[in-house]
């Protein structure tokens, strides 16, 4: 006689079984050596029978699967929307305490084991350490970073900051802009890696791998077509899809190709006449199916608009509140106007960021931030990223037997260098460096100074000269104090933030007046530049050096002393152009909203704001940069990819492979010191693309000694080579004949070929 048993099955492996016949794990994947994986490496304090999720061995996207099944209503929804945000008194929740000081708090699901994030800004640094009461290193700005053209630098910067962020109890940054310059007097500029979507694509992507590997989920932004400050939360970007997807598309896709990442911030802007939170062409057509991003898309702070809008479109969470994914998504579900399956896309969307990132198997245990290491890694980044811009009469680098005195000048080059402020801003170690002592403290849009002293980093490299300070406040007494010197070095500042953009490109506070009459009274004048953007340059013409500081971080006086004095050689190229004058962009001036455009306030979320027709057409479309320079036929200040050494170098010898689709040439220092060449090479695709320029498909780093020569090899990349047609939504690689040029920048190109595509 035969009996019939019932077999209890536990927990997980019913959890395990639902997976499998769901297809979210293979059956051969699970048995190959998941079950043994769990019970040998189950996570700290887990139960591989009940938790079957925190198997470390299985893929993110079935972990992410498994705890999803677990999880209730409102755990799923607490996970798609902040908790409000520190400092802010109109962001203020209940939970806004837990926030660790940073720019908001998502929830976690403590009985499932599923940690809380905790966000910080952390463009260049993590922000607001100050008010906390703690410490950040303050890396070079992103702009300066991405003029190393440097990807293992770029890497060292993502990593410190990951380390950073989680020893100040971080577990998910809101760093990784990769905006491209099409406006140069975007008060962001300095926190975005240049014009270029290979350059800052690649670069940013470097950042945010290597961050992310620090168990922190990365975040690219701000997506997309995000190049203003002004009327920023209501101005439309008007752009065909061809010529985004070429341009600003592309910057994010090569950066999500190489970063994986777990996140990616929607932007404040409209584009098409839809917001960037709510447009399902960037955020569901692009990113998540054509791209297949499996991460998250988290909004803005205060950049969400709708609810069952934003939800269809492919926004997952929102921030830093729950205005329209709290309460009222619930509401939408109950009433089904958002489906279940679109809310387990989006908390799926979380859960895989976190296992992704590490943020679940390696929990925030705060630590003791490693001060001189990060001064150390911020100082190499910096010497990579200077740039010489002009050096008549080699008057670089200053030779301490021949320059007896040196007169510098300019305001602050006293006591520190300068900063980006907004969002990005890092807090100085002492505060303001030129604030009243214990006065310091850093506020939304403050001028912020590092204690970066060039007056006492040039005193350090030369003991024995005579090296004396004048502010510039009065240009004529500065110019009477210039003559009694060897040099005079004048230091021009320029600052930038987020919500404001540049009034124009000149300096500000009549720094170029006080240049002229400087360089007038004394002819071995060097100016040294700390911006966040380009400048224009009226005295260009009557100083004999010109250098490229940026936003120089921490350690900006040290690295800056060592590229005057010859101890560095510079390598740094522009990752934008600096154009003659404002007449010269494709758009003189920023068009402004009217007073009806902008509503009451900021505007944000009103009828008025709402309603607004502000828009910004961007007619030139592909010709972003030094595309737009070649296109018109307008010659620049200072081109794409420029950047002079203490050395010399020379390009021959080059030859392309058709089949392989790759060009190969030489190139030579032939001077008398060691230095770094950054090699690039452009394409100029067949005429049947209509693109009357050409673009930048690769570069490479060399270190040379004297004499010494190296081949560079460069693959061109189908996708960085290939067209986009928008009737069909896909990328096209033309056959034809393209013409490859090799040289030190966008301008100047010395070799040229052909070569052919069936």
């Amino acid at each position: 006689m035969r009996v019939s048993r019932q077999i209890a099955l536990p927990q997980w492996a019913i959890t395990i079984l639902a997976a499998i016949l769901a297809g979210t794990i293979s059956l051969a994947g699970w048995t190959a050596g998941a079950v043994s994986a769990a019970a040998q490496n189950p996570a700290p304090g887990a139960d591989p029978h009940t938790q079957p999720w925190m198997n470390k061995q299985l893929s993110p996207e079935s972990r992410a699967e498994l705890v999803l099944k677990q999880m209730t209503l409102d755990e799923k929804i607490a996970l798609l929307h902040g908790n409000g945000m520190a400092h802010v008194p109109q962001w203020q929740m209940p939970l806004t305490s837990l926030s660790n000081g940073g720019a908001g708090y998502v929830e976690g699901v403590e009985r499932l084991r599923i940690p809380p994030l905790n966000l910080s800004d952390a463009a260049y640094g993590v922000r607001d350490s100050g008010a906390n009461g703690r410490y950040s290193t303050a890396l070079p700005s992103t702009l300066a970073a991405a003029a190393s053209w440097d990807t293992q630098g770029a890497c060292q910067y993502g990593a410190l900051i990951g380390r950073e962020l989680r020893a100040q109890g971080f577990n998910m940054t809101l760093g990784g802009g990769v905006n491209l310059t099409r406006e140069p007097r975007n008060g962001r500029t300095f926190e975005y890696a240049g014009e270029d979507p290979l350059l800052g694509g690649t670069m940013v992507g470097h950042l945010m791998k290597c961050e992310q590997a620090q168990h922190v989920i990365g975040d690219i932004k701000h997506f997309a077509i995000n190049d203003q400050e002004t009327g920023r939360n209501i101005v439309s970007a008007v752009i065909s899809k061809r010529a985004m997807q070429e341009s600003d598309l592309l910057a994010f896709h090569i950066g999500i190709q190489i970063a994986n990442p777990g996140a990616v911030m929607c932007s404040y802007n409209r584009i098409n006449g839809d917001y960037a939170c709510e447009n399902a062409y960037i955020l569901h057509d692009a990113l998540k199916q054509d791209w297949g991003f499996k991460g998250f898309v988290l909004s803005d702070w205060g950049g969400t608009h709708s609810t069952e809008k934003a939800s269809a479109a492919g926004m997952d969470q929102e921030q830093p509140m729950a205005d329209f994914f709290g309460p009222k998504l619930k509401q939408a579900v109950a009433a089904g106007k958002v489906t279940m399956a679109d809310i387990d896309d989006h908390a799926r969307r979380v859960l895989y960021a976190e296992f992704l990132s590490g943020v679940v198997d390696y929990p925030i245990e705060k630590g003791v931030v490693d001060v001189q290491a990060g001064l150390d890694i911020a100082q190499q980044i910096e010497e990579k990223s200077i740039v010489l811009l002009k050096n008549d009469n080699a008057i670089l680098p200053l030779d301490a037997a021949k320059v007896k005195s040196i007169a510098v000048i300019g305001e602050h080059a006293d006591l520190g260098m300068i900063s980006g402020g907004g969002s990005a801003q890092v807090d100085p170690p002492g505060g303001n460096a030129v604030a009243p002592p214990g006065m310091g403290a850093t506020h939304w849009q403050d001028h912020i100074w590092f204690p970066t002293s060039p007056l006492k980093a040039l005193k350090a490299k030369f003991p024995n000269a005579r090296i004396e300070f004048n502010s510039g406040h009065d240009r004529k007494a500065a110019a009477d104090f210039a003559r009694n010197f060897d040099v005079a070095i004048v230091f021009a500042s320029q600052w930038l933030s987020e919500g404001v953009d540049l009034p124009s490109l000149s300096l500000p506070d009549k720094q170029d007046a006080l240049i002229e009459l400087v360089a007038d009274a004394n002819p071995h004048t060097i100016v040294v530049l700390e911006t966040g953007t380009a400048v224009t340059m009226p005295w260009l013409g009557k100083v004999q050096g010109v250098v490229e500081a940026w936003y120089a971080g921490s350690s900006g006086h040290k690295a800056l002393a060592n590229v005057l004095t010859g101890e560095v050689n510079p390598s740094g190229k522009l990752p934008m152009t600096f154009p003659k004058s404002e007449a010269d962009l494709p758009h003189p001036v920023i068009p402004q909203p009217t007073a009806e455009d902008v509503g009451q306030g900021d505007g944000s979320n009103t009828p008025t704001h709402e309603a607004s027709k502000y828009a910004v057409h961007y007619d030139e479309g592909l010709k972003v940069g030094y595309k737009w320079y070649e296109s018109e036929h307008k010659e620049p200040l200072f081109a794409f990819g420029f950047g002079l050494s203490y050395t010399n170098y020379a390009y021959s010898d080059l030859k392309v492979d058709s089949g392989k689709r790759s060009v190969s040439f030489a190139v030579k220092n032939t001077g008398k010191r060691t230095g770094t060449e950054v090699a690039q090479v452009y394409a100029t695709l067949p005429d049947s693309a209509g693109e009357p320029f050409k673009r930048l498909v690769g570069w490479q780093r060399l270190e040379l000694a004297p004499g010494e020569s190296k081949t560079v090899t460069v693959a061109l990349n189908p996708q960085v080579i290939s067209i986009f047609n928008e009737q069909t939504n896909t990328w096209s690689l033309l056959p034809g004949t393209y013409k490859v040029a090799a040289g030190p920048s966008s301008s100047d190109t010395p070799l040229h070929a052909t070569l052919q595509l069936p």
